[in-house]
């Protein structure tokens, strides 16, 4: 006879975490299956090389919504995050480097070596970004409203909305109005001359996405994530034991609730009857029955894997193929020997502290999509890198350290070949990218992990390799993410509910998706 359950989550990520501990202080018993071995699904820390270990692929936490942290208490759960001075540090092949301080003062500082002018509008940039990112960031905490029908509730939240966008003032409503579907590279362009500071702006739009910086709609990229963090090039947040410490901090906070968590359970299918989800079956064979069930795994492994297709309407399943979500991002993690010397650093140990960025130019970035869009990985990618090791020493041996670097672009789907056979390729790009800036790097690695979009989705239960679910695009945000009509957290199949990236807002490591479920959850589980 099947096991019974109040609430059966699937896939223990961050966004299943939130949604756990909120429906767990609510008064239910949520159950969260997850198929790997550990909870934190991409926000997870792991030993790759002996001795060496890393945050295997998110590397930067969030941000977090406060209110998240606050709830959950994750610093009494152990949850310890650092903030290093410099935010990023973006190099140029000419052996200059800009260091971008979270304090926008500094930075102007620092830009002034490039341009008096840049200097002078940074500031202004950010103070737009900051005004325009609150407006932005309390539409990220309301659920979607019913176009068709809204609600009482749904009417007054646009009406909030409303008001808040005309605080704003005529020049920044403007502003938010006009940005949106713009070209990220047009917008760094209207404020600064200096390539170098256009471009790594400009890789705050395009991180995670299909888009290059000429590509439309890419600025609404860069406003969703300066809604959790006003800072142009996005501030560097850690936390110490590497972000797998945020999860394993959620984890706890989940049980404390009255959560409990089986790792080692893969869910092989949603069961279905007369259009109602009753439950769940697992690899092993065992089923588990629940009032509801809700899927931390993307919304087309949900509903074109985990349930029969058969259970949804022909439109629905073609609406649901057509999600985009093109994996572009590969991750190599390095174990090295020493730290590295880079050139345009002359030392200046404390600039590597945060994140840095190669990508000295808007048409550097370019060039590295196109080569992605006809199936081809970069030659001279765009690289994210942080040397974590060096805020938290526990992560290496003692005098070595760890580099966790984001490669873009690498196509889910290679033109020529297979993500088997170009694995050590990929891997050898990085580093002979990286030795163009620190020449010595190549001599300090004594291993690596090199993770391909393949490896995103068949170990990490990425679908196509994209790391945020689906593209963060115009056509698939807010009332139509994942699908317009059915953005509010629930499916065709009645008690079958979606709390992961690939709901509003789906901007990454920030919780946001399963702390709006579990709201929008809670409402229909009470009746």
């Amino acid at each position: 006879m099947a096991e019974t359950r109040d609430v059966i989550i699937i896939g223990g990520g961050h966004n299943g975490l939130v949604t756990a501990y909120y429906l767990a202080k609510a008064g239910f018993k949520p159950l969260i299956l997850e198929r790997r071995a550990q909870t934190g699904g991409a926000a997870i820390t792991e030993e790759f090389s002996p001795g060496f270990r890393c945050s295997t692929l998110a590397h930067a936490a969030g941000p977090l919504l406060p209110e998240i942290v606050a709830d959950m208490q994750l610093a009494k759960h152990g949850l310890k995050l650092v903030t290093p001075e410099i935010a990023v540090t973006a190099l140029s092949p000419d052996g200059r480097a800009l260091s971008l301080y979270n304090d926008a003062t500094r930075a102007a500082q620092e830009i002034s070596q490039f341009s008096a002018k840049d200097a002078e509008r940074y500031p202004v940039f950010q103070q737009s970004l900051e005004k325009i990112g609150r407006v932005i960031s309390d539409a990220l905490k309301l659920a979607p409203p019913n176009i068709d029908d809204p609600s009482r509730g749904d009417l007054w939240a646009m009406l909030q909305t409303g008001r808040a966008l005309r605080k704003l003032g005529k020049k920044d409503m403007y502003r938010l109005l006009r940005w949106g579907p713009m070209a990220v590279a047009d917008l760094v362009a209207e404020f600064f001359e200096t390539e170098l500071l256009r471009a790594t702006i400009a890789a705050r739009g395009i991180f995670g996405t299909a888009m290059g910086p000429w590509s439309a709609g890419s600025s609404l990229v860069l406003l969703i994530r300066a809604a959790g963090d006003p800072h142009p090039a996005g501030s560097s947040f850690f936390a110490i034991g590497g972000t797998g410490a945020i999860t394993q901090a959620m984890t706890a906070a989940a049980k404390e609730a009255g959560a409990e968590i089986r790792t080692s359970a893969e869910v092989k299918e949603v069961r279905v009857k007369d259009g109602i989800a009753t439950g769940v079956a697992l690899v092993g064979g065992e089923e588990i029955s629940a009032k509801g069930i809700i899927s931390n795994a993307d919304p087309r492994r949900t509903l074109l894997t985990l349930v029969d297709p058969t259970h949804l309407t022909p439109d629905f399943v073609m609406k649901l193929r057509n999600i985009r979500m093109p994996g572009t991002v590969a991750k190599v993690n390095l174990a090295l020997s020493a730290l590295p010397k880079f050139t345009a650093l002359n030392g200046n140990d404390a600039a590597l502290r945060g994140r840095i960025h190669i990508g000295p130019e808007i048409d550097y970035l370019e060039r590295a999509f196109d080569e992605s869009k006809y199936g081809n990985f970069s030659p001279h990618p765009y690289l994210e890198v942080t040397i974590p090791s060096l805020t938290d020493s526990s992560l290496a041996p003692n005098g070595k350290h760890v580099m966790s670097v984001y490669m873009q672009y690498a196509p889910f789907k290679l033109k020529n070949g297979d993500w088997d056979s170009q694995r050590s390729n990929l891997g050898e790009t990085v580093v002979k990218t990286l030795a163009e800036y620190a020449p010595n790097l190549p001599s300090l690695v004594e291993d690596g992990q090199i993770i391909t979009p393949k490896d995103l989705e068949s170990t990490y239960g990425l679908t196509g390799g994209h790391i945020f679910h689906g593209e963060l695009a115009l056509d698939q945000f807010f009332t139509m993410r994942p699908l317009l009509d059915w953005a509010r957290y629930n499916t065709p199949i009645q008690n079958l509910y979606l709390c992961g990236s690939g709901t509003h807002p789906g901007a990454g490591l920030t919780g946001g998706s399963g702390a709006n479920a579990a709201r929008e959850i809670l409402k229909q589980l009470r009746r």
